[in-house]
């Protein structure tokens, strides 16, 4: 049996027919993009996800960009020998930040 895929947009006066209450179940809303298989008498109705170039404005994508790129820069931590020694090392780094946040003055 062969099978066909063609993708879809919700519209307001829509060629598919879909109550309301399934489209509410779906998440479906007027302008998604719907991706609709047919093989063997089975329809396959799956939303489309949009590319992460659609999904942010190009300035927020420069933000989220320099974000990643500092992250980058570390610090990074390990590799550890054991899970001990990891644990040494995260307890450390707990120690280190309960002393900075106890030499903070207190707002009063």
């Amino acid at each position: 049996m062969s099978s066909k895929t063609m993708t879809t947009t919700v519209t307001a006066t829509p060629d598919l027919v879909l109550s309301s209450k399934v489209r509410r179940q779906a998440g479906f809303k007027t302008g998604d993009q719907l991706e609709v298989k047919a093989s063997g008498g089975v329809v396959t109705i799956i939303a489309k996800l949009p590319k992460a170039d659609d999904e942010y404005t190009p300035e927020q994508r420069r933000v989220i960009d320099a974000q990643l790129n500092e992250a980058e820069k570390g610090p990074f931590h390990g590799p550890f020998n054991s899970a001990d020694e990891m644990i040494a090392h995260m307890k450390g780094e707990l120690k280190k930040r309960a002393t900075v946040k106890n030499k903070r003055p207190r707002p009063r």
